[in-house]
């Protein structure tokens, strides 16, 4: 589909007052800058343990506040103030994606901002999603899916918003590439594919969502420009920017499947097998499946039905990196790096 499908045609609109939960996450501080950019009165919502110094700039234009979402005492109503806004956007996740987590952030702490974003008369909620849950199989999908049917029936405008991979998912191997390591891959290194996205365009995104009458009571799937592309894909790229000659090692699916067996038997008397089990069961789905549009009638992905956005690609995220000029916080996608 044509990168065009992502740009907004719809008129200039008066800025709106929006509210941004999950606003100290990579998406959310992206998607907060975006949305100053684009003109709107914006709040971002933080954990109480995220300083503005961390990160001086960033907030800029936006008015911080600090609330306690995810537990008991949920401070999302403490956020609102008693003021008006047009929009709710949710950038929450589970960091880990384990089962306890994922209910109670993707499912349960959404749910309450919902519910605090009803009562207080937003008419509209952005939802950040993911594109996996397409095909759900592990806890966290079946949470985000749970999410986001109770969005649909609450009655409020919606737009959620379901991006391929991440540009931080796809970059852990580039140390151990610099460090002279071959780049793993599963299989033959083409059994999956993703349009990967950035968090600059995901956040554009996410704000154009707040005016385009077209992604308003919506799901949308998104990711970034340029043709899909595999991991063997990812390698040749980075070792090109590297000037090296591509090392490549394959790592059989069913080496991942033992792991998942072993962990599996040990977790019924152990709660950190059981996590690890999961853990790798999370890492063997996106082994093996597509970060695209799904067809349910055939069970096949597809890049042509994935819509495109932005201008940011993957190679030039690595030569940023590579040559000092970029960053990535990796967190719970470090796996590589340790690998």
């Amino acid at each position: 589909m044509s990168t065009a499908a992502s740009q907004s045609t719809s008129k200039r609109v008066a800025p709106k007052r929006v509210i941004v939960f999950g606003a100290s996450g990579t998406i959310g501080r992206a998607t907060v800058k975006a949305m100053v950019e684009a003109g709107h009165d914006v709040v971002g919502v933080v954990r109480p343990q995220f300083a503005s110094s961390d990160r001086p700039g960033e907030w800029d234009g936006a008015d911080m506040r600090t609330a306690s979402i995810v537990g008991t005492q949920c401070g999302a109503a403490e956020a609102l103030r008693g003021e008006h806004f047009d929009v709710a956007v949710s950038c929450l996740a589970s960091r880990t994606g384990l089962p306890d987590d994922a209910w109670l952030v993707d499912y349960q702490a959404n749910l309450e901002v919902l519910e605090v974003a009803k009562e207080a008369g937003i008419p509209h909620f952005v939802l950040l999603s993911a594109i996996c849950v397409q095909k759900p199989r592990l806890a966290f999908q079946h949470a985000k899916l749970a999410f986001e049917q109770a969005l649909i029936e609450s009655g409020l405008t919606y737009s959620i918003v379901r991006p391929t991979a991440f540009f931080k998912s796809l970059s852990g191997q580039i140390g151990r590439v610099q460090q002279g390591k071959p780049f793993l891959v599963f299989g033959d290194g083409t059994l999956t594919s993703c349009k990967p996205i950035s968090d600059r365009d995901l956040g554009r995104y996410l704000s154009e969502c707040i005016t385009d009458p077209a992604r308003r009571n919506a799901i949308l799937p998104i990711g970034g420009p340029g043709p899909a592309i595999t991991p063997l894909d990812q390698a040749e790229a980075l070792f090109g920017l590297l000037g090296d000659k591509p090392r490549i090692r394959h790592v059989p699916v069913a080496l991942l499947d033992a792991i998942i067996a072993v962990l599996g038997l040990l977790g019924k008397v152990s709660r950190k097998a059981a996590d690890k089990a999961e853990l790798a069961r999370i890492g063997r789905y996106y082994a093996t499946e597509s970060m695209l549009v799904l067809d349910p009638q055939t069970g096949a992905y597809s890049a042509d039905a994935t819509p495109s956005t932005g201008s940011d690609t993957l190679p030039g995220h690595y030569a940023d990196i590579i040559t000092g000029g970029g960053s990535v916080d990796l967190g719970e996608h470090a796996v590589f790096e340790r690998s």
